[in-house]
């Protein structure tokens, strides 16, 4: 039997050249860089992956450089999303080739389907998959796998094996933990949503997929660590500067532009995304990555930009529990309003 999937899964964004196509000596470097700094796994072809913007071609091709790259130093979780259920079948079939750990697949896109639809196209794959699937909850963006429909794959499909879940909802995910551990101790749990990831390890999740830890894994990886060995005060302390990192990058730019230019600040070449940008958001950008660049520069990730940074006049004190929640909820409100997940 396989181990259970746990730890920090970093989405990986996929570095592009001057032409815009997979730059693949700069894919192979990132890779490298997020697994010295400890993160737990991979996940290629996700949503800070932009998989939507790439082709079905080139996202097998992101999966065999990163699985080349990686030559099994740690697990691959990887994006097995198409669009309809044989060409994900094939996906899985290709990715369970290259030896990934395990695949990710959202729930059908586009159209709207009712939880019995959500269950039949799950356990379709399910029966067919050579490879452990983990269902992919992201309501933001597709149809939304209610806990009764993860009870039952879970039940009945022995290669579904987690659940990767975005939705913010911490309740959610205590329901569906409650749920589903009776009958399978080893189902994984993991959270997609960077803002709380301290209370979703905490009420019982293995580990999260976390968008920050492409930027950040040093301080994700540390997160994870304080938390599991319940050192509470300083996993709070960190939790909050991860909000505070996450509110500047989703607020600031177009997900997951605000991700990438915090990349090239720690010192790699992203190159501009595939999503065509206004002079605005060009500009925008620009400024956005000096207050990334400063907020960086205070955690000894970067140097402070030309001109230094202003001095926070706020305490540095950190905020009470009320506060923490105030912060969390303004994020997942402004997330949910916008639909990014």
């Amino acid at each position: 039997m396989q181990t259970r999937l746990k730890g920090i899964f970093t989405p990986n964004l996929v570095p592009l050249n001057a032409q815009g196509e997979i730059n693949e000596g700069e894919l192979r470097r990132y890779v490298d860089w997020l697994i010295e700094k400890g993160v737990h796994g991979l996940y290629p072809n996700g949503s800070t992956g932009e998989f939507t913007r790439f082709t079905a071609e080139e996202r097998r091709r992101i999966l065999g450089i990163i699985a080349d790259q990686t030559r099994g130093r740690v697990p691959i979780l990887a994006g097995a999303a198409e669009a309809n259920v044989r060409e994900t079948i094939k996906a899985c079939e290709h990715y369970h080739e290259l030896g990934v750990r395990a695949v990710a697949i959202v729930a059908p896109f586009y159209y709207k389907l009712s939880p019995a639809a959500v269950y039949a196209y799950f356990k379709e794959i399910g029966d067919n998959s050579p490879v452990d699937v983990t269902l992919y909850n992201i309501p933001m963006f597709a149809s939304p796998i209610d806990v009764p429909t993860v009870q039952r794959l879970s039940e009945e499909c022995e290669r579904i094996v987690a659940i990767k879940d975005s939705s913010g909802d911490l309740p959610h995910m205590i329901r569906m933990i409650q749920a589903v551990r009776p009958n399978r101790p080893e189902f994984s749990f993991l959270t997609g949503w960077d803002a709380a990831l301290m209370p979703m390890l905490l009420v019982g999740c293995d580990g999260g997929t976390n968008a920050t830890s492409g930027v950040v894994p040093e301080l994700t990886r540390q997160l994870y660590d304080l938390t599991q060995s319940l050192q509470v005060d300083k996993a709070r302390q960190l939790q909050y500067d991860l909000v505070k990192l996450f509110d500047l990058l989703i607020y600031s730019a177009e997900f997951p532009e605000g991700f990438r230019t915090a990349v090239d600040l720690r010192g790699f070449q992203m190159g501009r995304g595939r999503q065509p940008l206004s002079d605005e958001q060009r500009t925008d950008l620009v400024s956005l990555s000096r207050e990334l660049q400063c907020l960086l520069a205070s955690h000894g990730y970067t140097d402070e930009p030309i001109g230094g940074c202003p001095i926070d006049g706020g305490s540095s004190e950190s905020p009470d529990s009320e506060e923490l929640t105030q912060i969390v909820s303004h994020v997942v409100a402004e997330l949910k309003r916008r639909g990014i997940g």
